[in-house]
């Protein structure tokens, strides 16, 4: 495995960040490509990649994404809102065009892979990794695999429970203010206070909404999944909402389950940069190469 070159790309819906890494995962070089028409960004995408050669490419996308192997739309992107880009086979794009091995998976994956091998997910046999951004998603790694069956984990859809006061109607255009995407995603910020996140001090009390939310989705977690560790990644919860998502999420488990250290149960990106989906693909790459070579 000496001398050999992995590529990542995490595939998102504002940009798509490409980056190629030496067998030590150390980065050579990278670049950001804005998400615009699919056909405009997969080919300056599959530029970057001809111009700076790799062995194996590890891919996590936005999705809802098809990854299974024996579906006829393997490597698809499914029923996703980003206009254009439903239907489109990312996954044969990029083999038709660098014919190397490919891991395909969604970005969340991506991410808990990076933080199991070297974030703050070592030494755990099982974690789950939660996204709160423009979007939420979930991946779970139970013994270093991830769970999912007939397709992945789409955990931010998961029915959600409305607090009293709040009287916001929803960001998601499926299941409205009945899922976690639809209250608590990044968008829902602006919906509710007319400011974008960024703008907005985090002791504005749209932050402790965020956060309960945020906590609900950790108990089901908790009780659903059973992770030893859960990582909250993403620009909406900070290190200064950790706090509220802990209290809010021993605040629904009501005694119920024995109750961990919250402290080291729920905690932040352990990958510095923000690096989590970048790192996870060099290491999906790697290993998809090891098995094409058996």
């Amino acid at each position: 495995m000496t001398n050999k070159r992995f590529g990542s790309v995490e595939a998102g819906g504002t940009k798509f960040i490409l980056a190629v890494a030496d067998e030590n995962f150390d980065i050579i070089t990278e670049s950001r490509v804005k998400t615009t028409s699919p056909t405009e960004t997969l080919a300056e995408c599959v530029k970057f990649f001809e111009d700076n050669p790799v062995d194996a490419l590890g891919i996590g996308s936005f999705g809802p994404i098809d990854i299974i192997k024996s579906s006829p739309t393997y490597g698809s992107i499914l029923a996703t809102p980003k206009p254009g880009w439903e239907g489109v086979n990312m996954l044969h794009t990029f083999a038709d065009a660098l014919h190397v091995p490919i891991y395909f998976t969604t970005d969340v994956n991506s991410s808990a892979y990076g933080e199991f091998i070297a974030g703050n997910g070592q030494g755990s046999s099982s974690l789950v990794y939660i996204t709160v951004g423009t979007g939420i998603g979930a991946g779970a790694i139970q013994d270093g695999q991830f769970i999912g069956g007939a397709s992945h984990l789409e955990m931010g859809h998961l029915p959600a429970f409305k607090r009293a006061d709040d009287d916001y109607t929803g960001f998601c255009p499926f299941h409205h203010d009945h899922c976690y995407e639809g209250l608590a995603a990044g968008p829902t910020i602006e919906g509710r206070t007319g400011k974008k996140g960024e703008t907005i001090p985090r002791t504005d009390p749209v932050f402790d909404l965020i956060s309960y939310y945020v906590g609900q989705l950790c108990f089901s977690t908790l009780v659903s999944l059973s992770p030893q560790k859960i990582i909250i990644g993403g620009s909406v919860i900070t290190e200064t909402e950790l706090p509220a998502v802990r209290k809010y999420t021993s605040q629904f488990n009501n005694g119920y389950v024995a109750e961990p250290d919250w402290d080291k149960f729920i905690v932040a990106t352990g990958v510095e940069n923000n690096g989590s989906a970048t790192v996870g693909n060099f290491a999906l790459a790697k290993q998809v190469l090891e098995e094409s070579n058996k």
